[in-house]
């Protein structure tokens, strides 16, 4: 079985505080690189939003590079092409939907892509929204 993890997924791992932590870190814990995929732009986003909080929870460049770097040979990580992009943006106005939307979209994208059968993410309401044909597989950790 494929599965994605989204971004809220690995962020909530990291964090150690994080109330979502423990369901998230075992997430991937029991991932491979075989089974478990995540899309490549998540890496980014990822060390962003480490690094960009505020203290006291901001993470060192440092550690958000160590955990990335973790990660990276836990996850196969799925890239799009220009046209997915404008797939994916096609799909977001076609919903009539407005605004950073279409980033759970290009994360959806990349589910669609892997082939996953699960998509996990702590935003279960807007990956419904965005992929509405996708409702079931979308679960939280």
């Amino acid at each position: 079985m494929t599965v994605f993890l989204d971004t809220s997924v690995l962020i909530a791992a990291a964090r150690i505080s994080d109330e979502r932590h423990i369901a998230s870190f075992d997430l991937i814990r029991a991932s491979s690189s075989e089974t478990a995929t995540a899309a490549a732009h998540t890496m980014a986003e990822f060390y962003a939003s480490l690094t960009g909080i505020r203290p006291p929870l901001r993470f060192h460049p440092f550690q958000a590079l160590t955990l990335l770097n973790q990660f990276h040979n836990k996850l196969r990580w799925i890239e799009l092409s220009a046209d997915e992009v404008l797939d994916a943006a096609a799909r977001v106005a076609a919903l009539g939907l407005l605004g950073g939307i279409i980033y759970d979209a290009l994360l959806l994208q990349c589910a669609r892509k892997a082939g996953a059968e699960l998509i996990y993410t702590w935003n279960v309401r807007h990956f419904q929204l965005v992929a509405p044909d996708l409702a079931e597989r979308i679960v939280r950790p």
